[in-house]
This record gives C-alpha cells, structure tokens and sequence, in this order.
C-alpha cells in the first residue's frame, strides 16, 4: 500500500512530535515540580505552604498526560530506543517513579490531620516529589549526551552495561542542576502570576531571580563543554533515510564538538539555545517586577533548552560509548512505515483534543489564588 508520505518524513515528523511532546510536559507538570521545590523555602507557616500547594492542587494530575504520552509516543515511534532506555536507566526511573509517588499521596493525606510534624512530614516529601525527578531528568539528558554504554548484536539485541552511580558524572550532574534551576525558575514564575501579593510571592520572585541567573550559567557552562571535551558523534558513512530499521548499517565516529555542527547545517536550528538564554533573561526581569512577563520568559526559556537537545544531537537520538556505531538514529530506529503514518493520524486527532481540554482548564480556573481560598474546607 503506498502511503501519502515517504517514510523518511515520517520519521522526522515524529522525531518532531515526540520534542513537542516533551516541551509540553516541561511547560505544565515542570512548573508543578518547580512549586513542590520551592515549597519549603516559600512557605514559612502552613497557611503559605496550604497557598503554595493549592496553587497547582486542581491542575497537576491533568499534566501527567503529557508524560504518559510522550513515554507511548515513543514507544510506538522507536521501540529500540524505548526499550534500551527504559532498561538501561531502570534504576533510575524507578527513583523518579517513587518521587512522583509521594506526590499524590501528600496531596491527599497532608490535609488528613491537624498534627504539625505530619503536615510538615507531607510537605517534605511534596518538596522530593519535585526535586528528583527533576534532577534526574536533567542527568538522564546528560548521559544522553555523552554516550550511553549499551550495544547491539547481530540478532539486534541490546545489552546495558552501566549502573545507577555511574550516571552520576560530573557532567550530568551539571545538567541535573540546570534542569532543576529551570524549573524552580519555571515554578517561582508560576506562582508569581497565580497567587495573591504578600511575603509568599515576593520571596518566590527572589528565588526565582536567582534560579533565572543559575539557569544562564549552567546552560552555558553545559554548551562549553560541549564544545571543548571529546563528546559529540558523527555518521560518517551515508545513510538511507527511507532504509529499513537496522542501527548496525552505518559507521559512526565520536568527535568532540561534532553537537554544534547542526548549527552551521541548519541555521534555523540556533533558535532553540537563543530561546533558552532570552526567555531566561526575560524570566529574570519579569520575576523583578512580578510580572506575567515571567511565566512566558520561564516557558521560552524550557521550550528552548529542551529542543536545543534534540536539535544538537539529529539525527542521533540515543548514542552508545561502548559501540558508537550502535548509536540509535532517527533513520534507522523507527518503526514501520505504516506503524508511523496510523500512529501519525491517531496524534493529529487526540493532541487538539487534549491541548482543547487544557485550555479550558486553565480558562476555568484562572485569577489568582488568596490565601482565605486556600485554606478553605475541602482543598489541599
């Protein structure tokens, strides 16, 4: 049956589905995760913190949407990559599951009992809820980055050999402190056009000014190094976009910077790291002044350093360190032409719904929160 799309666009529309996808869970549960690591540092007395946690109460379960979507998307997309990965950082999605577990949980039980300690014990675990999974977000990029130590066999099967410690390098710590400063800059940002003017807002815009500032400094410490050490891989054999799924097919070299030369390639693409540093500095002088300017700073800013990822890194999706020439590539990881294009038809149809629905959320629930409101009966 011939499809009315090549199977090489295919694979890079869905190369773009999946970024937009992962923007989109960035953009609305990263916010939450910012606001559950502020929380401690924000709230001095339980009307804050209840202030703080109501903030996001309603919407927060509605962005793990997002997530889910984009953890089938690409499973459907490249389930080589799904499946490597998946197994390989297995530890470490298993340290960021149980974060999100607490998440839930605190939100319902924190309320439960009038016990000090135990709303203060709830609240703490809303705080690594948010924290971790965070942090390890940004250090699973990081090793992404740099090379994952897995290969494949002649039989196309895949073997992990690293562990849970050695993804704690020092470079993808250093992606784990940006992606956390991201997003408590994305969070303060949040709570600063969400909740009443008082003490809680005002020192959410100083931490939030501060993350702005480590956000610049990370993100551009990371794009260094990058650029100076020995990472980045190179397909130096041609490959055939419309080429059947076998990542054995190809040579690749690792060579340091070979991350930055998409950018002379494809010009356009220097618009994801330019968007990371102006919507940062944007977030910076909106969480000054307390304006609404912050949040859409704060949203540039992760649209920007999310992409900027995936547009260094085409059409490599998940390198190998062990064997470079086992690397996953958009071109030669993807599943069948046909799986692609239903796949495609299925995300046309439910993504507007799902983007509908979450406007009307947010449309219903705007204007901003008071603390009489917050500590009322029946919330968080």
């Amino acid at each position: 049956m011939e499809l009315p799309l090549d199977y090489a666009t295919l694979k890079v529309l869905w190369w773009g589905l999946v970024g937009v996808l992962l923007i989109g869970y960035a953009l609305t549960d990263g916010y939450d995760l910012g606001v559950a690591s502020l929380l401690p540092f924000v709230a001095k007395n339980d009307k804050e913190r209840r202030l703080v946690i109501n903030s996001i109460g309603p919407m927060w379960e509605g962005h793990q949407v997002w997530l889910i979507t984009a953890g089938g998307a690409l499973f459907a997309a490249w389930p080589s990559v799904y499946a490597v990965s998946f197994s390989g950082f297995y530890l470490a999605m298993f340290v960021v599951l149980a974060a999100l577990i607490l998440r839930p949980v605190g939100f319902k039980y924190r309320s439960k009992r009038e016990s000090a300690a135990w709303r203060r014990s709830w609240d703490w675990a809303l705080f690594v809820g948010g924290f971790v999974p965070a942090l390890i977000f940004g250090v699973a990029l990081g090793n992404v980055l740099q090379g994952v130590p897995f290969d494949i066999d002649r039989t196309l099967r895949a073997t992990y050999t690293g562990g849970l410690l050695g993804l704690l390098n020092p470079f993808a710590l250093l992606c784990g402190l940006a992606s956390v400063a991201m997003l408590v800059m994305h969070g303060a940002s949040w709570l600063v056009v969400k909740i009443e003017h008082g003490p809680v807002l005002d020192r959410a815009a100083k931490f939030g000014q501060i993350a702005a500032l480590l956000v610049i400094v990370f993100y551009a410490a990371a794009g260094v190094w990058l650029a100076m050490a020995g990472m980045g891989y190179r397909i130096v054999t041609d490959i055939d976009p419309n080429g059947v799924a076998n990542p054995l097919r190809k040579e690749v070299v690792v060579e340091a910077g070979a991350w930055l030369t998409n950018y002379g390639k494809y010009p356009w693409m220097i618009l994801a790291p330019a968007l990371g540093f102006i919507g940062a500095i944007l977030a910076f002088f909106g969480l000054r002044s307390k304006a609404a300017l912050s949040l859409i700073g704060s949203g540039l800013a992760a649209t920007g350093i999310v992409a900027s990822v995936g547009t260094s890194m085409f059409p490599f999706i998940l390198p190998s360190s062990i064997n470079p020439n086992a690397s996953l590539t958009v071109w030669d990881s993807s599943s069948s032409h046909l799986t692609l294009f239903i796949m495609l038809i299925v995300t046309v149809i439910f993504v507007p719904i799902i983007l509908a629905y979450t406007a009307w959320v947010y449309k219903v629930l705007w204007g901003r929160l008071t603390t009489e409101e917050a500590n009322a009966a029946g919330t968080y």
